[in-house]
């Protein structure tokens, strides 16, 4: 929040209900933004209890054509080290109570069925940008990777953990899903910067994930994400991406016009939140070093 110029908050309903904290307008190198604290800026809300329908919904009417979010994982592979940098092509879901489309037959809702193509989840063109902003800015950067999204709020067990890793996982979380498939659902460039916090808990002989440890590397994430996103927001709206939107539109019942009219370039989580979990540590509202 502190990176946007001219900030505003716009406390907005949807059809889905409310989003999970005020809609933060601004700009970032005179570049339109919004920024949306997918857990509240406190960091209270559970990942099962956050309304990603609301989120996204009250994103694409606010006329956001990209969504560039970040999110702390584990770690699924020795080669990702915490504090490392991974920009994710792909998801495996693993939740089981959340909403993921907009098309849920309740009245109010847009009509119909929607069965979407998720083979390429994310946004390839917006991952390309961050990838070649973070290596020039000299940040390690893994340019894909797979993310296993759990229903949380519990962590794995080392059972899971291994088999996720069979599974071809490369990092785990509790956000992604459905996040990702709403935006794709609404049309929407999604990006994903995912900051390696810890080995999960696959690693037998791994020594115990020490708090100060990780918030040490939370830290120096969020000021790698804070420099990927002020040098990718403005390269993003130079270039044209008519085509790249157009592409993604699947309905028009949930589309709407003005996406061509205005560029805006948000963050669901971001800097803020990230330095409202690690305060939320502090004050011991948290019990686990380790951040959805």
């Amino acid at each position: 929040m502190y990176i946007l110029e001219g900030r505003t908050e716009r406390y907005v309903d949807t059809p889905y209900g409310k989003p999970s904290d005020a809609l933060i307008v601004g700009k970032i190198k005179n570049v339109e933004c919004v920024l949306l604290a997918r857990h509240g800026r406190q960091h209270t809300i559970m990942p099962s209890n956050v309304n990603n329908q609301a989120n996204i919904w009250a994103l694409r009417e606010e006329g956001c054509t990209h969504l560039l979010v970040t999110t702390a994982c584990g770690s699924l592979r020795e080669e990702i080290q915490p504090g490392d940098i991974v920009i994710i092509d792909q998801f495996i879901d693993r939740t089981t109570k959340r909403a993921q489309t907009f098309y849920d037959g309740q009245p109010g809702h847009p009509p119909g069925v929607c069965h979407i193509p998720m083979a390429e989840p994310f946004c390839n063109r917006t991952r390309d940008v961050l990838v070649e902003v973070a290596r020039s800015l000299g940040i390690k950067c893994h340019a894909r990777g797979t993310v296993l999204t759990i229903e949380g709020p519990r962590f794995s067990s080392r059972a899971e953990s291994l088999m996720f890793r069979q599974w071809g996982a490369d990092v785990i979380n509790m956000s992604t899903v459905p996040e990702v498939v709403l935006a794709k659902e609404a049309g929407l460039c999604y990006a994903s910067i995912a900051m390696a916090t810890d080995y999960d808990c696959w690693k037998e002989h791994e020594e115990a994930v020490c708090v100060d440890n990780v918030l040490k590397t939370m830290k120096e994430n969020a000021n790698k994400a804070s420099s990927i996103l002020l040098t990718v927001i403005p390269q993003i709206c130079q270039m044209d991406w008519s085509q790249t939107i157009k592409s993604l539109k699947v309905s028009p019942a949930v589309l709407s016009s003005h996406f061509a009219k205005r560029f805006r370039s948000i963050s669901l989580l971001y800097l803020t939140e990230f330095q409202a979990f690690i305060q939320a540590i502090f004050q011991g509202r948290l019990i686990s070093p380790k951040s959805c």
